[in-house]
């Protein structure tokens, strides 16, 4: 049998996306900023923490918000290690302590000038400081569809975890509609009203929505066939699409791949035919809405650029990937803790990559015909 690691074809699916990658200017010193603050919570063991650090999270944000000054930009950095820190907690449990830390979650976020209980996952306090930071800069509209969203990714996470705790592989259908909410589009994309006062007849009109799903489904896409390496290494790979379309299609990997993306450009049609409903609301506020729906097509974009740029994803070969597009499939390995009580194991692939053979990248997957 040959011995060669496989290799994954991993399409490029943004190059006819009109909407440029972009590096907000105060990246580099928001992004030490956030980062000192954030080792402050001591919520990863060191070995972790290492590991976090790879996959520079403030890059996502500068990328994310090229245009938000600099005190919003500490907002939407702040709010990136709230994913991935909550992602990173709650991934390791069952849906019964997954349930408990999202209702410390969302306490917090209901009472950011309450004292955290003594003992309490850190959680609570990570997202207590950064809810009671991003109320004094940002209005009022954008704090309510917030927590609107947020609660709604929140409570999928729940759900996930359920599935997990079953080993539960949903439907296409049934996937792509739970992990709209859980790739955590929509409290991300809130995020560019921070400055706006966006009425609610237009966060809640349903060609707004539809764009906004569009966006989401974008990015669920892209993220779950960059990520699906490292998801299938440590055992999680079953809230995945990739894994999802293998199961109900019977594809292999690499058709699996080249299926999301005809679908990622289905979905690519139906945003831009999308911009062609939006409705007027009066001059001022059609200024807001385009800045609105230009700053969540920008997200797809910086999703996709920052998914590479990260070590999170393919460790230290994101650009090289990029190019060839050919991803090494990477060993199962152990490589999360029993518990977030044991300060979280975040997978390092840095160090997984280093176990697959860069000499046999010639040797890819074939799709099924």
């Amino acid at each position: 049998m040959d011995p060669r690691p496989r290799v994954i074809c991993l399409p490029n699916t943004m190059t006819n996306w009109p909407w440029p990658r972009a590096m907000n200017p105060h990246y580099e010193v928001v992004k030490a900023e956030v980062d000192a603050s954030f080792r402050e919570f001591k919520a990863l063991s060191a070995e972790s923490q290492e590991a976090y650090d790879k996959c520079d999270s403030a890059r996502l944000a500068g990328l994310g918000y090229p245009n938000a000054s600099r005190e919003h930009l500490r907002v939407a950095c702040e709010l990136i290690n709230v994913f991935l820190i909550v992602d990173e907690y709650t991934d390791v449990e069952n849906a019964a302590v997954a349930e408990a830390m999202v209702g410390i979650v969302i306490d917090a976020l209901h009472n950011p000038h309450k004292t955290r209980p003594e003992g309490e996952c850190i959680l609570g306090e990570i997202v207590r400081q950064f809810w009671a930071r991003a109320i004094q800069t940002t209005s009022l509209p954008f704090q309510r569809h917030f927590l609107d969203s947020y609660t709604a990714y929140l409570r999928a996470v729940i759900v996930e975890a359920l599935d997990r705790d079953k080993a539960h592989c949903r439907s296409i259908g049934d996937y792509i509609k739970l992990r709209r909410d859980t790739c955590a589009a929509k409290p991300a994309i809130a995020i560019y009203e921070m400055a706006m006062d966006l009425p609610d007849e237009v966060f809640y009109h349903p060609v707004i929505v539809e764009l906004v799903e569009c966006i989401a489904e974008l990015m669920l896409i892209d993220n779950d066939m960059i990520s699906y390496n490292r998801e299938q290494a440590t055992g999680d790979e079953n809230h995945n699409l990739i894994t999802t379309v293998m199961v109900e299609l019977g594809l292999d990997r690499s058709g699996a791949m080249v299926w999301a993306a005809r679908y990622h450009t289905e979905v690519e049609k139906r945003f831009t035919d999308g911009l062609a409903k939006v409705p007027s609301w009066g001059p001022s506020t059609d200024v807001l809405v385009k800045e609105y729906l230009d700053g969540m097509a920008t997200w797809a974009r910086a999703n996709h650029s920052w998914s590479y740029e990260t070590q999170r994803y393919l460790g230290t070969r994101g650009l090289e990937i990029q190019r060839t597009g050919l991803v090494p499939l990477l060993p199962r390995v152990n490589c999360k803790a029993s518990s977030a009580g044991a300060k979280v194991n975040v997978a390092d692939l840095s160090m997984m990559d280093a176990t697959a053979d860069r000499k046999h990248l010639e040797a890819p997957d074939q799709p099924n015909s």
